[in-house]
C-alpha cells in the first residue's frame, strides 16, 4: 500500500507542522513577554493563526501541491492525488496535535 519512501514524506509532514505551531506559539510567547504583554494569550492567539501556516509549511509551498492535483485530474495520474491528499492530512493532524499541545499548556480552548 504506502511505500518507504511515501511513509517517510507523511511522517515528516506531520513533524514539521506539529513543530510550526509549537515552536511558533511558545517563541512568539517569549516574544510578548518581553514587550509586556500576556505571554499565555499570546501563546494562544499565534496557535490558531499559524494553522495554515504549518500545513503550507509541511507540505512544501501550496505550488507543488495544487500542480500535483492539476496532474492527476488533467493527465489522469490519480496517485498524485492520493499523495497528496495524504500529505495534506499528515499536516492537518500535525497542525491540530500541535494545537492540542499548546491547549494543554496553556489550558484555554483554541479556536481555529
Amino acid at each position: 500500500m504506502l511505500n518507504r519512501e511515501l511513509l517517510a514524506t507523511l511522517i515528516i509532514d506531520f513533524f514539521v507542522a506539529f513543530g510550526v505551531i509549537i515552536g511558533g506559539a511558545l517563541i512568539g510567547g517569549i516574544g510578548a513577554f518581553l514587550i509586556g504583554k500576556p505571554p499565555l494569550s499570546v501563546i494562544h492567539n499565534l496557535a490558531g493563526n499559524l494553522k495554515i501556516w504549518a500545513i503550507v509549511a509541511a507540505i512544501g509551498g501550496t505550488f507543488d501541491a495544487i500542480s500535483s492535483i492539476e496532474r492527476g485530474l488533467f493527465e489522469g495520474i490519480h496517485d498524485d492525488i492520493v499523495k497528496t491528499g495524504l500529505m495534506i492530512f499528515a499536516a492537518l493532524c500535525g497542525a491540530q496535535t500541535g494545537i492540542t499541545v499548546i491547549q494543554w499548556l496553556v489550558g484555554e480552548s483554541v479556536s481555529s
